[in-house]
C-alpha cells in the first residue's frame, strides 16, 4: 500500500466519522440492521488497529474519537430505545447462517 492510499484511506475515515457524528439521529440499531457495523463496532477496530500498531487505546477512548464525546454523553443526547421491530430484525440477521 502506498502512502497516498494511506492518505486518502484516512480521509475517508475521517469524513465517514464526521458524517455519523453529524447525523446522530441514524441509530446505532439502524446501522447494524443496515449494514452488519455500528459505531461501536468502529470503535473496537479501532482499538484492534491501534494494537495491531502498539499504540495503548482502550475501547471507552476508542468510542470517544468515534462519537466525538463520551459515549455516556452520547447516549443521554441522541440514543433512542430501539423499536420491538428493529430488533426483532436485528436478531433475524444475527441468526441466519450463510
Amino acid at each position: 500500500m502506498n502512502s497516498k492510499q494511506v492518505e486518502l484511506e484516512a480521509a475517508v475515515f475521517r469524513r465517514l466519522m464526521s458524517h455519523l457524528q453529524t447525523h446522530t439521529e441514524v441509530q446505532n440499531i439502524e446501522l447494524m440492521i443496515a449494514g452488519d457495523f455500528c459505531r461501536n463496532c468502529l470503535a473496537k477496530w479501532y482499538v484492534a488497529a491501534a494494537d495491531e500498531q502498539n499504540v495503548a487505546l482502550n475501547y471507552e477512548q476508542a468510542r470517544e474519537i468515534i462519537y466525538g464525546m463520551p459515549y455516556d454523553e452520547w447516549k443521554i443526547m441522541f440514543q433512542t430505545e430501539a423499536t420491538p421491530e428493529q430488533i426483532e430484525i436485528y436478531n433475524a440477521k444475527q441468526n441466519r447462517s450463510y
